[in-house]
C-alpha cells in the first residue's frame, strides 16, 4: 500500500498541491520550500522544492535548516504552558511578580494569560530601541522595562506582539525554573531533547550552518534586527548563542512535524509527555471573544477582505467559525490550530480530519500575500483526504 493511502490521503491531489508550489515558484513569488502532508499520524506528502534564492545555485533539501521567525514562539507557548501544568507559574501571573522591574507605568495589571493571548496591551515592536542588538535576551528585558509602556489596557486590544510578549514570557520561564537554566537549555532539554528534534535549536547551531538557508527577505523585512557579532542588517538570526524566544529558533519541516506531532496527540510523542490534554485543550479554545486582531484588521482592510475575529487560543492560532482570509485555509475544520511566521513558515493540526501540514518557506513575502499563499495551499490540502 502507497503511503499516501495509508495516510488516508489522495495521491493525485498533493501531487496537484507539489505542482501549484512549483509554478509560484517558477513564478517567482517565493523561492523554494519544504512542505510535509500527513494524516493519522502517517507522512503522505514530503518534498523539498525550488532553491534558497533568485540565484538559483543552491536547491532546497529536505533537511534544510530554516529561520522559524515567529513560528519560535509555539515553542516558548509550549514551555509557558508546562510552567503553569509543574506549578511555576499560572495564566494569572502578574509579569511584575515574576520581573520585578517591570511594574510600574500601567504595566501591573499584565498577567501570563495577557502575554499568550496578544491582549497585553504592549505595543508591537520588533526593537526595544532603534539600532540596539537583540540576540541577548537579558538585554532585551533590560530595555523593555526601562523603555516601553502599554499602548492600551490589557485585556482590551488584541494585536501580535512581534517581540515584547514572548520576550518576557521566555524570561518569566527562565527565572522560575527551579533548575535556574537559561531559556536555551529549557527548551533544548524539556521539549527539543525528549521529541527527537536534533536539528533544531535556538541560534544557529555550529554543525547546523551548513545546512542552513539565510533568509532572503526580498525588501519586506520590518526592520534591522542587529546580533552582537555585527553579521548585518538581519544579523541577529545568524548569530549561534542568540536567546530570542520571539523569533530565534532554527529547524527543519522534519523537526516541526515531531513537534506538531506531539500537539495532535494530546501531547504526547513516542512515549516523551510534554504536555498534559487538560492544558492543551483548555489553549486550542478560543480566549479572544469577537475581537479582531489589529494587525490583521489592518492587512484586511487594505486589501478588502473581511475582517473576521481574532481566534487566539493561549498561544496557538484557532481556524474558528467565520469565514474570512486565513492561513489555515477555509476548508479546514473551526478546531484547526497553530502558529505561523509572517512571509514564511507555518504549521497546522486539523483534529477532525486527524490531519498535519508543515510548510517552511524561502523568498519572505508580504504578509497579506502570505496569507493568500497558506490559505490557498491549505485548501489543496484538505482536499487530499479521503
Amino acid at each position: 500500500m502507497a503511503q499516501s493511502e495509508l495516510a488516508g490521503l489522495d495521491r493525485c491531489r498533493l501531487l496537484h498541491l507539489k505542482s501549484v508550489m512549483e509554478e509560484d515558484i517558477r513564478r517567482q513569488l517565493y523561492f523554494g520550500a519544504v512542505v510535509i502532508v500527513a494524516r493519522h499520524g502517517h507522512i503522505g506528502l514530503f518534498e523539498a522544492l525550488g532553491h534558497a534564492d533568485e540565484n538559483r545555485m543552491r536547491p532546497v533539501h529536505p533537511d534544510s535548516v530554516f529561520n522559524l521567525f515567529s513560528l519560535s514562539k509555539a515553542f516558548t507557548n509550549v514551555l509557558a504552558l508546562r510552567a503553569i501544568e509543574q506549578g511555576q507559574l499560572a495564566l494569572t501571573t502578574p509579569v511584575a511578580q515574576v520581573i520585578p522591574e517591570f511594574a510600574g507605568r500601567g504595566r501591573d495589571a499584565i498577567t501570563l494569560f495577557h502575554l499568550l493571548t496578544a491582549s497585553s496591551g504592549m505595543p508591537g515592536m520588533y526593537t526595544p530601541r532603534t539600532g540596539m542588538y537583540i540576540d541577548r535576551l537579558s538585554e532585551v528585558i533590560g530595555a523593555i522595562c526601562r523603555l516601553i509602556q502599554p499602548a492600551e489596557s490589557p485585556g482590551t486590544h488584541v494585536e501580535d506582539s512581534p517581540m515584547i510578549n514572548h520576550a518576557l514570557m521566555g524570561e518569566m520561564v527562565r527565572r522560575t525554573d527551579p533548575a535556574r537554566r537559561g531559556f536555551r537549555e529549557i527548551l533544548q532539554q524539556d521539549v527539543l531533547e525528549p521529541l527527537g528534534m536534533r536539528d533544531t535549536s535556538v541560534g544557529l547551531r555550529a554543525d547546523l550552518r551548513a545546512r542552513h538557508l539565510a533568509a532572503e527577505f526580498r525588501g519586506n523585512a520590518p526592520t534591522e534586527h542587529l546580533g552582537h557579532s555585527n553579521l548585518g542588517p538581519q544579523g541577529a538570526f545568524l548569530e549561534e548563542q542568540a536567546e530570542m524566544p520571539w523569533a530565534g529558533v532554527i529547524g527543519t519541516a522534519a523537526d516541526l512535524f515531531r513537534f506538531a506531532e506531539m500537539l495532535r496527540r494530546g501531547g504526547e510523542l513516542e512515549g516523551a509527555r510534554i504536555l498534559g490534554p487538560a492544558i492543551l485543550n483548555r489553549a486550542r479554545q478560543c480566549c479572544t471573544g469577537a475581537r479582531p486582531n489589529e494587525t490583521y484588521r489592518r492587512i484586511a482592510e487594505a486589501r478588502g477582505w473581511r475582517v473576521i475575529p481574532a481566534y487566539l487560543g493561549l498561544g496557538f492560532q484557532l481556524r474558528g467559525d467565520e469565514l474570512g482570509h486565513t492561513v489555515f485555509g477555509t476548508l479546514t475544520s473551526p478546531g484547526t490550530f497553530g502558529n505561523c511566521s509572517s512571509g514564511t513558515c507555518l504549521y497546522w493540526v486539523d483534529p477532525a480530519l486527524d490531519m498535519s501540514f508543515i510548510g517552511l518557506c524561502t523568498g519572505v513575502m508580504t504578509a497579506a500575500d502570505n496569507t493568500d499563499r497558506w490559505q490557498r495551499l491549505s485548501d489543496i490540502v484538505v482536499s487530499a483526504a479521503l
